[in-house]
């Protein structure tokens, strides 16, 4: 194995990733925020990312309201001892993670994809290949 390979997550931090997930989920959902930046913002967190040793969770969101991702991310970040104090009376871990927010950029990844396979001469190779 390579040293500075990434290591693929267990099972037991993409568990916890998973509810940690659900937890922050139903914070925004609750509009437990009192934040100007947060009022009216639609927020989805994609997926939650566990360091191995559980003292860190890197949340990614994407903004679906129509407000700058970055403006919300700043809002999340500066909120996150709210999201932090709901994880830990949710979910029983010997340490509660710190969480931090970054951008989700794979819808724009996506969105990028299809409009290659749509373009004329990609299906034009695609055809020629089949």
């Amino acid at each position: 194995m390579v040293k500075n390979e990434p290591k693929m997550p267990t099972e037991r931090q993409l568990r916890v990733g998973e509810e940690v997930r659900h937890v922050l989920s139903d914070v925004l959902l609750k509009q437990d925020l009192y934040d100007g930046d947060l009022n009216g913002a639609l927020v989805m967190i994609t997926e939650v990312k566990m360091s191995p040793d559980f003292s860190w969770a890197t949340a990614y969101v994407h903004s679906i309201g129509g407000q700058p991702v970055q403006t919300v991310i700043d809002a999340l970040n500066r909120n996150k001892g709210v999201f932090r104090k709901a994880v830990g009376q949710k979910i029983r871990l010997r340490i509660t993670p710190d969480i931090r927010f970054r951008e989700d950029n794979s819808f724009d990844e996506a969105v990028k994809i299809e409009a290659l396979l749509n373009d004329p001469k990609v299906k034009a190779d695609i055809e020629k290949e089949d």
